[in-house]
């Protein structure tokens, strides 16, 4: 057998052409590859680039109105928020995003905050002598709202990080909940039809599902989606993201919740639920449509809303890294 340098001196010695260079170059190379592979580093960077955000996000859950099947979404890149939050979704080109002004939320045209306590929230410090914020009310709103001439809410990726610090007792309510919603208008009585929406929400001893709301206060569903990834969030840092998009040509809504349970921005799919009709509102018939809203009681909402709203309901909890941002999603199923 002829090792490499016997077949070069044979080709030099006995041919002098263009072809006898290129199979010296070819002889010299190929061992090179065999020897020196791709490093383990190259082939990693190589993998990451071809994954979704999503392979390495657990789906625990997935519930379709009228179907068991449900496709998840993939996203070719992994991208981080302004406050370096992993995103699920891209931002839509042109799209809207909003982030909460850490060193004093007030201080924004567009964000409100509705309590009975006269909008009681207070600035805290974490263990890193980083600045957050501490609501104390039974019942806490708070909206990042649509400026005129801006689009509304509607295709929408909404994340905030949460630490629920004690319970509130509460003989006239025993919700005890997180939970983002979005398309979504003014909750009273005098325009209960602007009152939808559609509502993403965690409650304290770690149970996670999807309500949706006709109208206000007589158009609200029963809750979709349960389930119980996780033991009780009291006392420690979590992080919670809610999304919703239109599908097929505004005809279906998906609405989907994750999880950083680790409070390390590792996000698993906890609930992936799809409104194409059926999601009846749990109102009898007569309070039902005594709104006169117009509207079926399996209604779909594939409209936006002017407002995102971050609500709790009788927790003392501490927040941060508040966002809305206006996606780009699939229009379809596959």
């Amino acid at each position: 057998m002829y090792n490499n340098l016997t077949v070069i001196g044979f080709i030099i010695r006995y041919t002098k052409s263009l072809d006898a260079i290129l199979a010296i170059a070819i002889i010299s190379i190929v061992p090179l590859i065999i020897v020196f592979p791709p490093s383990a580093s190259s082939q990693r960077s190589l993998l990451l680039s071809s994954q979704p955000v999503n392979n390495d996000l657990m789906i625990s859950n997935s519930t379709n109105i009228n179907s068991s099947v449900i496709t998840p979404i993939k996203s070719t890149a992994i991208k981080v928020d302004k406050f370096g939050i992993k995103e699920i979704y891209p931002t839509k080109v042109g799209g809207r995003e909003w982030y909460m002004n850490i060193a004093n939320p007030r201080n924004d045209s567009i964000f409100s905050i509705t309590s009975p306590s006269d909008q009681n929230i207070t600035k805290q410090l974490d263990g890193n002598n980083n600045t957050i914020w501490r609501v104390s009310s039974p019942k806490v709103r708070m909206h990042a709202t649509t400026p005129p001439g801006s689009a509304l809410w509607k295709n929408v990726e909404i994340t905030g990080y949460v630490r629920v610090d004690s319970i509130i007792s509460n003989k006239d309510s025993n919700n005890t909940d997180i939970a983002w919603l979005a398309r979504s208008g003014r909750h009273n009585d005098e325009v209960p039809c602007d009152g939808t929406a559609l509502i993403g929400g965690i409650h304290d001893d770690g149970t996670v599902g999807w309500k949706k709301e006709i109208w206000f206060t007589g158009g609200y569903t029963k809750e979709l989606a349960q389930s119980k990834p996780i033991q009780s969030i009291v006392g420690r840092w979590i992080g919670w993201k809610v999304i919703m998009y239109n599908i097929n040509n505004n005809t279906a809504v998906k609405m989907q919740s994750y999880l950083d349970d680790k409070n390390n921005n590792r996000w698993i799919k906890v609930t992936d639920i799809l409104d194409d009709g059926g999601w009846f509102a749990d109102a009898t018939d007569n309070e039902f449509y005594s709104a006169n809203c117009g509207r079926a009681k399996d209604h779909l909402i594939t409209n936006g809303g002017p407002n995102v709203t971050f609500r709790s309901d009788n927790l003392v909890m501490d927040f941060k890294n508040l966002s809305v941002r206006e996606i780009q999603a699939s229009n379809s199923l596959s």
